[in-house]
């Protein structure tokens, strides 16, 4: 009988044993929801080369910023973001269970007026119109809302099925009040999938006598690589009113014709920006003024995106000028950078009068990772008056007292790129060649 019941036990037992090894074989193992982040999200588009992917990609001095496995969780929950604006507003890049307080929130966003209008948080990621999908920001948002853990998966990963794009829509800019200046804008236009678009399209400003102006703000799409104003060198011939004219088609040609009468006005890289002349110094903008508007945006999704810009222009009074500012466009052509190449490249630029600087600014592409202006020639030669690091925002620098060159004097370019990409880089029209250029305003 005791044998009986040994035996019962005994199988009771390995049934017991049996029935755990069973439910432990079949748990469900839950992804935490940060690796679907980085595998799904970061991995793909983000720690890619160029980006984020080490610090020797030539936009780490902007950012500062590696989301590769194993170092983009540390890097981002609680960590203050570079961007000043964001860093002022006492924001962290992810701060656990604030949305509104997370820089990476504000990057990603589709909708409009996420951004806070009086800040500049810069263009959305990724960069060049390589939209993330409603669904992927959905995810990272969720996540952050959660308490953005490293190791918990509670953030559905059905979200993910909206693949729908996700383009931030535009902030409109309200116009200067009336008297104070005026608006022109270029109204929304398509850009093709897995295409460039630059457009230039001539407007004529609204005054009817002339104005002086000290201050322009810019505002445009984030897909933008650039939003730059022209005046005419010869007004005789001027391209028809009011009607879109593209740079190239999307069979590749290229119409230069579009840039051969151009005088620099304003603008530049960062399509979000707003600057003003030195108190006393204004451009004088004529009657019904003829001007060139150029935008260039990418566009690196399988979707057809928009273009959109503002561009408002506020005047002084006569009265308070003293000096009628000019522009300057200074271009080294120069530039070939061989893959894997780190290269600086020094351009003297001479003035052939007496020329008072009075605010610089600079134009390169995501290559560059220092852009440097000196005083060439005189008792300052070699004098750094401008720096910048970040091609996405460059610095621009205005003169309260004006930097005075005499004639055979000028200014020298000292710019250094790395070329982290497999190929041969040049000077070019399109974001993937690059470019060396000082604007500035002088009288």
């Amino acid at each position: 009988m005791r044998s009986l019941r040994y035996i019962l036990l005994t199988a009771c037992i390995i049934t017991i044993i049996g029935s755990c090894e069973k439910s432990e074989s079949t748990d469900i193992v839950v992804k935490p929801s940060f690796e679907i982040i980085q595998e799904k999200i970061l991995n793909t588009s983000c720690a890619i080369s160029g980006c984020h992917a080490s610090s020797s990609d030539p936009s780490f001095a902007q950012h500062g910023l590696v989301l590769t496995p194993g170092k983009s969780y540390a890097n981002l929950v609680g960590v203050t973001p570079k961007n000043s604006a964001a860093a002022s507003m006492g924001m962290k890049l992810v701060k656990a269970k604030d949305l509104e307080n997370s820089f990476l929130a504000h990057k990603i966003a589709c909708e409009a007026g996420h951004h806070s209008s009086s800040a500049n948080f810069g263009a959305n990621m990724p960069m060049g119109g390589n939209f993330l999908t409603k669904g992927q920001v959905a995810f990272i948002n969720e996540w952050i809302s959660k308490g953005a853990s490293e190791t918990d998966g509670s953030v559905s990963e059905a979200l993910l099925k909206d693949t729908s794009v996700c383009q931030p829509s535009i902030i409109p800019l309200e116009p200067p009040a009336a008297g104070s200046g005026f608006q022109l804008k270029i109204d929304p236009f398509d850009i093709a999938p897995n295409f460039e678009r630059e457009i230039f399209i001539r407007k004529n400003t609204p005054n009817t006598e002339s104005v002086y102006v000290n201050r322009i703000q810019l505002r445009g799409m984030s897909n933008s690589h650039h939003l730059v104003v022209y005046s005419f060198r010869n007004t005789a011939f001027l391209p028809t009113e009011n009607t879109i004219r593209d740079l190239r088609t999307v069979s590749g040609s290229i119409n230069l014709d579009n840039m051969q009468n151009h005088v620099f006005m304003g603008g530049g890289t960062d399509v979000n920006t707003d600057f003003r002349l030195p108190a006393g110094v204004a451009l004088q903008i004529t009657p019904k003024m003829p001007l060139d508007l150029n935008a260039h945006y990418f566009n690196k999704t399988s979707f057809t995106l928009k273009g959109e810009n503002y561009i408002n222009f506020y005047t002084v009074p006569l009265s308070s000028v003293q000096n009628i500012a000019k522009t300057f466009d200074l271009n080294n052509l120069e530039i070939t950078l061989q893959p894997g190449e780190k290269k600086t490249f020094v351009k003297n630029f001479t003035f052939s009068e007496t020329t008072r600087v009075v605010l610089l600014t600079s134009h390169y592409h995501k290559l560059g990772e220092k852009f440097v202006i000196k005083i060439f020639g005189g008792s300052r030669n070699g004098e750094i008056i401008y720096t910048s690091t970040d091609w996405e925002h460059p610095v621009t620098t205005s003169f309260t007292t004006p930097i005075t060159l005499k004639a055979g004097e000028g200014l020298t370019s000292e710019v250094t790129y790395n070329n982290t990409t497999k190929k041969t880089v040049s000077f070019g029209l399109t974001s993937e060649d690059e470019m060396n250029i000082i604007f500035g305003y002088y009288y």
